[in-house]
């Protein structure tokens, strides 16, 4: 499979698995109200509660992970080697204005993007990146980082964390209405609502972890596609190869900047490195050798 065919396949399998993201959201929504006796009140209820929730990731999601990281504002003279990477790579990318470039103070070698589209969109770096790796190295991990925002991989991932969010916030109030709600007359329909009250209770445990299994899988595959486009846009795709050998060997976790909820935006995982089938299985990023082999293939 070519490189472009690749990056179709990877953006139709995102778009896929969205859309059992919003399915599953109607589905609580229709659940919640069924219980309550109007499965349009459920739905409605849904969606309000996901608008608003949406509204408020969409244009504040991107300076809450930069504050929770702990990151500061890249500035010139320090950072002007920094800076003037991330310009020359977002004008060879195209994009319409060159991001944000912030410094996380952390011995860990990683880096994200974050943001809602081009034009409002920031990259962040250790230290310890700026540190450790040489020029090429470091051109490659931000030609990764750019290619995220040229492929609106940080839209992609906003909403599948808003989509995880909101699930989970459903999740959690229909599991609160079955242990404490009132629905005796429901419970006097008959065995539909019985099974309805058991199919419900399931998915409300499940659907957290549905909903994060399905958020790991976006994130997994737009890490590909970073790579690839990342290689293309240097048109050396060794420098990031090389530099994900060195993210690989380095035994530092990011300490008290990243969490859960921010993990599947880093080059890569922020947290310490563990093997196993299921560890592998909750892991916000694909197999890091399997990267660099696709890497040095190209």
């Amino acid at each position: 499979m070519g490189i472009y065919d690749e990056i179709a396949s990877n953006q139709r399998r995102t778009y896929v698995l969205l859309f059992f993201f919003f399915a599953l959201v109607i589905l609580l929504g229709m659940i919640i109200g069924a219980m309550y006796g109007s499965t349009y009140f459920g739905v409605g209820f849904a969606t309000v509660i996901g608008i608003l929730y949406f509204l408020f990731s969409y244009y504040a999601g991107s300076n809450a992970v930069l504050t929770m990281t702990g990151a500061h504002e890249a500035t010139k003279p320090k950072y002007t080697h920094l800076i003037n990477t991330i310009e020359g790579l977002s004008i060879a990318a195209g994009l319409p204005k060159v991001p944000a470039v912030y410094i996380i103070e952390d011995s860990a070698l990683n880096a994200f993007a974050t943001g809602r589209d081009p034009q409002h969109a920031s990259v962040a770096v250790t230290t310890g990146l700026l540190e450790r790796l040489n020029k090429l190295e470091l051109e490659g991990v931000l030609a990764h980082e750019i290619s995220h925002i040229k492929n609106f991989d940080i839209r992609v991932m906003l909403l599948a964390s808003v989509m995880v969010g909101l699930t989970v916030l459903l999740s959690d109030f229909l599991l609160r209405s079955f242990l404490w709600g009132s629905h005796g007359n429901n419970r006097e329909k008959g065995s539909g609502t019985a099974i309805l009250i058991v199919v419900g209770l399931a998915l409300a445990i499940l659907s957290p972890l549905i909903g994060e299994l399905m958020k790991l899988a976006v994130s997994r595959k737009r890490e590909f596609l970073a790579d690839a486009s990342g290689a293309m846009l240097t048109r050396y795709p060794k420098g990031l190869a090389d530099a994900l050998r060195k993210i690989k060997d380095d035994p530092d976790p990011l300490v008290d900047k990243a969490n859960r909820a921010t993990a599947h935006l880093f080059i890569s995982t922020p947290f310490r490195k563990t093997k196993g089938t299921f560890t592998n299985l909750f892991s916000t990023h694909p197999d890091i050798n399997e990267r660099i082999k696709r890497l040095e293939g190209m």
